[in-house]
């Protein structure tokens, strides 16, 4: 399983400290299935993934974090979640997947799709394959909040 997150945090952490000059730390990651996936988050924004593997990737975030990155970007301050702050998630989440998908391109063919942004609190995603087991990785940022990418991806027949 590390052969396959390892990618995923090295281009997060890669993306939050080049993109937005943020250090971030990942924690420990988990498995969590379908019916238990809640999340307690408020934006979260996610890159579907077919080819020869399946699925998809999604950051979510409270609102505080998303207000912070996007004020880091735009020099601008945010109260409230609108095209801007999701612009600046869909970005974040597009390049984290576009650099994982040339870490895996090496040995499978993968296509990308447009983000995807869900907003509200405690939303709910519909991940794309029955049988993939979602993989969390909890991320802290700002010294005192934190953030989720989830990846859900299986080997396509």
């Amino acid at each position: 399983m590390e052969q396959y997150i390892q990618p995923f945090v090295d281009g997060s952490v890669e993306v939050f400290r080049d993109l937005c000059n943020t250090e971030i730390n990942a924690g420990r990651s988990y498995f969590v299935s379908k019916d238990e996936f809640e999340t307690i988050w408020d934006v979260s924004g996610i890159i579907g993934l077919s080819g020869e593997a399946n699925g998809a990737v999604a950051i979510s975030l409270k609102e505080d974090t998303a207000f912070k990155l996007t004020s880091i970007l735009t020099g601008k301050e945010y109260k409230s979640i609108d095209s801007e702050v999701t612009d600046v998630l869909g970005e974040i989440v597009n390049i984290v997947a576009g650099n994982v998908k040339n870490v895996f391109e090496k040995k499978h063919r993968i296509k990308i799709t447009m983000p995807s942004i869900i907003k509200g609190k405690a939303h709910s995603i519909v991940w794309p394959s029955e049988r993939a087991r979602i993989i969390c990785i909890p991320f802290s940022i700002f010294g005192d909040q934190e953030f989720c990418l989830s990846v859900a991806m299986e080997q396509s027949k």
